[in-house]
């Protein structure tokens, strides 16, 4: 078995610079829709870039866009001692960054907690998705650190999860995601935007953004929506 081209194409994915920093790009995305994102990532092409809808934040006022700093783990039952690790993987945690767990479809472990935020925010993360739990629900909010999870719960990881790796390429639902990819949270879910044109897609979305001022006010105005349509309005 040759595994060579699916590792060189899938392992060695290195992320590409952009043309403005990972901060303004950030920033930007915050400040547009993740309905706007993904109309642009399908007129390109990508229809399937949104996780799954289970996914939502804990408060639905909650924006946040990052970088991916991607983990991995699954249920295990083995009873060793993992802190080193995740100490050794918060710490590797970039600033920009938004952690992304794929949990192999947990339902039962809290990923995410009060400790791991502060020691994020220090790093200088911007907020979390985790396809599983949280716990320490009342002091993350006080933080005011941005987080989209499964549900809630307060099952600890120790004895039912562990993590496994970090920074590698993970799947959650249809959606690869690879570390250095852009990752948009708003109350409508969390869409993933491949680095490589998240510039350009960031640029159409603003621009979408304002034309719709222009469709909302024919809308006010009384017009009707075949006239908005041939204005190259839409619904």
């Amino acid at each position: 078995m040759n595994l060579e081209i699916l590792e060189e194409a899938r392992m060695n994915r290195k992320p590409c610079p952009l043309p403005i920093s990972e901060k303004e790009l950030c920033d930007r995305y915050e400040k547009v829709y993740t309905g706007a994102v993904n109309d642009v990532l399908r007129d390109m092409g990508y229809l399937y870039q949104t996780l799954p809808s289970t996914i939502l934040p804990l408060r639905e006022e909650m924006t946040v866009a990052g970088v991916a700093f991607t983990i991995k783990g699954s249920k295990n039952l083995i009873i060793r001692n993992e802190m080193e690790e995740r100490a050794e993987m918060l710490e590797a945690i970039h600033e920009n960054a938004i952690c992304v767990w794929d949990t192999s479809e947990d339902d039962e472990s809290a990923q995410w907690g009060e400790v791991m935020t502060m020691a994020s925010i220090r790093r200088g993360c911007r907020g979390a998705v985790v396809d599983g739990g949280v716990r320490d629900t009342k002091t993350v909010l006080e933080l005011g650190f941005p987080v989209f999870c499964k549900y809630r719960t307060n099952n600890g990881m120790g004895g039912r999860f562990r993590m496994v790796a970090y920074q590698v390429p993970v799947q959650i639902g249809r959606v690869e995601i690879h570390p250095g990819d852009i990752v948009f949270g708003d109350i409508d879910g969390v869409i993933v935007i491949p680095r490589d044109i998240a510039y350009e897609v960031l640029v159409k979305s603003e621009e979408v953004r304002e034309k719709e001022v222009d469709i909302k006010q024919w809308v006010t105005d009384g017009m009707p929506p075949t006239e908005v349509v041939k204005r190259g309005g839409y619904f």
